[in-house]
């Protein structure tokens, strides 16, 4: 007997397709996920679907359950909420989150997915990865109370760390970005927004998300004396340049890069990838974040929906995929 399951494949550089795949049979200390939501990280995932990914970054860049190779074809992903119908009876039936490519159904290891708190929606939980991301950004940035810091970049990763940033006390928070529709964004996030020319200056930190060379150029700007940029942005295949021969030495200023892959050093000692994890869906009970989500598509759609993200016609923060009505597994014989 040999279960399938239906997942989104990039098949070429700009080019998906939805494929059937046979699911392993699931050990004793497996899942068995049947995906209820997945979203589509607007950043990372269009850059790999536009085969944007440096050769020299293929290991770097591998999502924990990627098939296939960069450019491609490859089964590339890491926003996944689903229901786990056959486990350990600790998890069975429960909700949980796994970094796992767009799929109906999979079998991980049960250590791989984290149970959604009942006080998060599953279809807000998607956006655990990251709110995970905005964890370790502000574990490596260490604000303080009563702060003037800025978040240029009002994406997916940008709004999710000026959200985190709004629960600091006395922490003063401005978004800045060149659509001016991420005003609404702001407001409902509880955080002041301003376009680059307007953005405020003598910030202690500046949180650099927009993935924009005049986005970093206009973050060190902002900066007070000695203050940090925390550049979360990642620019695949493409070169940057920075005016680093104005004041930035006379100002002491500092660029520090961050990133996900790791836990930050400043909490490796004490936590570890599930506690970093685990801390991102509890703090996804505030609904607030539930603007985050612009948009919504069935699964099957996914062929035809990733161009359009990928080359911005579809203006979104998340892209959240349903899969619900989705033939999720079938089982078939074989023959001798």
């Amino acid at each position: 007997m040999t279960r399938t399951a239906r997942s989104f494949w990039l098949e070429a550089p700009g080019r998906g397709a939805v494929r059937e795949v046979a699911l392993p049979v699931p050990g004793p200390d497996d899942v068995l996920v049947r995906t209820l939501f997945s979203g589509v990280s607007r950043g990372t995932e269009t850059l790999v679907f536009g085969g944007r990914v440096p050769e020299n970054q293929y290991a770097a860049m591998r999502a924990p359950f990627q098939e296939g190779d960069f450019p491609g074809p490859v089964k590339y992903g890491y926003l996944n909420v689903g229901v786990v119908e056959e486990g350990p009876e600790r998890l069975a039936g429960r909700t949980v989150f796994c970094l796992h490519p767009h799929q109906t159904r999979y079998v991980v290891p049960a250590a791989a997915v984290t149970p959604v708190p009942p006080s998060v929606p599953a279809g807000r939980a998607v956006l655990a990865g990251t709110v995970e991301t905005a964890v370790n950004a502000l574990w490596d940035a260490a604000p303080l109370v009563g702060d003037r810091i800025t978040v240029v970049g009002g994406g997916m990763v940008g709004c999710s760390v000026a959200a985190l940033l709004a629960r600091f006390p006395g922490v003063r928070v401005e978004l800045v970005d060149a659509d001016p529709g991420r005003a609404e964004v702001a407001a409902a996030l509880g955080v002041g927004f301003a376009s680059p020319a307007d953005a405020l200056g003598d910030r202690d930190l500046v949180v650099h998300a927009s993935a924009t060379e005049a986005g970093l150029a206009r973050s060190l700007e902002l900066l007070r004396t000695e203050g940090t940029v925390v550049e979360l942005s990642w620019y695949g295949d493409r070169r940057v340049a920075l005016p680093l021969g104005e004041a930035f030495h006379s100002r002491r200023l500092t660029l520090r890069g961050s990133q996900v892959g790791t836990v930050s050093p400043a909490r490796a000692a004490t936590r570890t990838y599930a506690d970093r994890l685990a801390l991102a869906l509890d703090l996804l009970a505030d609904p607030a974040l539930d603007t985050l989500v612009t948009g919504e598509s069935a699964f099957a759609e996914l062929p035809e929906l990733m161009p359009r993200l990928a080359s911005g016609e579809i203006s979104a923060l998340c892209h959240r995929i349903r899969y619900d009505g989705e033939d999720t597994g079938a089982e078939t014989r074989g023959g001798a």
